[in-house]
């Protein structure tokens, strides 16, 4: 096995006796693995090539139709093992698939990557592909704040307790609670089509960025050159370029892909430890499969495993942004080749790991079941030293002392939660409000103030308003997609 090192020879591996990317492997889906792949980068390459060669054939210089044609032909014929070969053998990757290129297209093989550099296929290739993957990870995204979004609607009137420091607070809704987490998912899209629209094409610039090389095929044509930037950069797909290169595009741009894909892996993970955290109370759980086993000790367990891969690739997801940031804080004047063998890994990763969430929390989302009756008794354990602020209102309305009846509540309160703390019993602080006459004013009154649906404030109200107004119009884009159910991976 030869060693590879930046430019190393790319060598077959798999079954169970190599390693392989459980990414790619295990989680990632297979249209996402595809852009990474070896086949759609070389492809990519190779159409590069013809882009600019069509491009200076229509600004004048001695391409023939014969040889576009002969280059268009052979762009899905792509010897890998003698690129391998050549790669070996040249130490550089470019130049490896060059020859291969040009190996089965001799007549046009004289004037292939001509005036260009490395990173004219590397860089722009890439951009290709961040742009591309984007484009697979924003309608994922969309169905997911969908299918929350639905899941919300539907419980919107439904009073859960609300919590604070991870302690029981005021009432909030099942609904509202989906909310929070549909709002970070929301300014997540808008962050990601944001960077994806903000992508500029590398373009056409030659070794340093002068493009002093495309300068001189042209003879000192200034025009021409800006032409043929222009051109190719429009074949591409792309709206503009960037004016301003070194040898590559600016690695800022990495960070800022990387940075909204962390920030999605962020929310993914607050959403999937909030479920996680719900399983334990038993009031919701992901989707659980018939045959699905929890645990191999314990038969009875329902593990949240979704949610568990969700928080596990979440946390990579996120670490990986301090590649881009390194990579950019060290960039030599020009470029330095430093970045290569790091970019070959991190935002490859990036994309495949947030792919994986994505289907992930789609999946967990289209599943998620809920346990009334469980909130319902949370809510009965807390509620009555909630409502005690009610209690006293009431109490001061029918003609009591509100100082006078805060001490009763406060003394009662102290002997409920004592039965509930050290007794393990149930919180029986409306029993002892019943069976003091003191209250006797208000115990007629005490079902009406134990209502929960009384202590939820408006949150049915701003669940309606929520999704109507922000969520719905940022998913109209997307609603020709939004049937596509989500398939598990392993």
């Amino acid at each position: 096995m030869a060693a590879a090192g930046d430019h190393g020879v790319q060598l077959a591996a798999g079954g169970p006796d190599s390693y392989r990317s459980p990414l790619a492997s295990r989680y990632a889906s297979p249209e996402m693995c595809f852009l990474f792949s070896d086949r759609y980068k070389f492809r990519t390459w190779r159409q590069l090539w013809l882009w600019l060669a069509e491009a200076e054939q229509t600004l004048g210089l001695p391409i023939t139709d014969e040889q576009i044609q002969e280059m268009k032909s052979n762009l899905d014929n792509i010897d890998f093992t003698m690129a391998a070969e050549e790669e070996k053998r040249l130490r550089h990757d470019v130049m490896a698939h060059v020859h291969t290129f040009g190996h089965c297209c001799p007549r046009a093989a004289g004037i292939i990557h001509l005036g260009a550099t490395s990173c004219y296929v590397g860089d722009n290739t890439d951009l290709i592909i961040l742009r591309n993957a984007f484009d697979l990870l924003l309608p994922k995204l969309a169905r997911v704040i969908s299918r929350l979004a639905d899941f919300a609607k539907e419980r919107a009137d439904l009073p859960t307790l609300g919590f604070t420091h991870y302690q029981p607070a005021q009432l909030t809704t099942v609904g509202k609670r989906c909310c929070l987490w549909i709002q970070d998912l929301c300014v997540d899209i808008q962050n990601v089509k944001r960077v994806r629209d903000d992508l500029r094409f590398r373009g056409v610039k030659g070794t340093t960025g002068t493009q002093a090389s495309f300068l001189q095929l042209f003879e000192g044509d200034d025009q021409k050159v800006e032409q043929l930037d222009k051109m190719v950069t429009e074949k591409a797909g792309f709206k503009r370029a960037f004016i301003i290169t070194g040898q590559t595009y600016t690695r800022k741009v990495d960070i800022e892909v990387l940075s909204v894909l962390a920030g999605l892996g962020a929310s993914v993970h607050k959403i999937c430890t909030d479920i996680r955290l719900l399983a334990n109370l038993k009031e919701l759980e992901e989707p659980f499969e018939k045959q699905q086993i929890g645990s191999s000790a314990m038969p009875y367990k329902r593990n949240p495993m979704r949610s568990e891969r969700c928080c596990s690739l979440a946390r990579h997801l996120m670490t990986l942004l301090m590649d881009p940031l390194q990579t950019a804080s060290v960039q030599w004047f020009e470029r330095t080749l430093d970045d290569s063998a790091n970019r070959r890994i991190c935002l490859a990763e990036a994309f495949l790991t947030a792919d994986t969430i994505l289907n992930t929390l789609q999946n967990i989302s289209e599943g998620l079941v809920v346990y009334p009756k469980v909130i319902e008794r949370h809510i009965r354990q807390e509620l009555p030293f909630m409502a005690t602020e009610n209690i006293i209102m009431a109490m001061v309305k029918a003609g009591a002392s509100r100082q006078d009846c805060h001490e009763k509540i406060r003394v009662l309160s102290q002997q409920a939660a004592a039965v509930v703390k050290q007794e393990g019993g149930d919180n029986d602080l409306i029993e002892r409000i019943q069976a003091d006459a003191y209250f006797s004013p208000i115990h007629s009154q005490l079902d009406r103030l134990l209502d929960p649906s009384s202590f939820i404030g408006r949150a049915s109200q701003q669940v309606q308003r929520f999704l109507e107004e922000e969520v719905f119009p940022l998913l109209k884009p997307y609603e020709s997609v939004m049937k596509v159910k989500a398939e598990l991976c392993l």
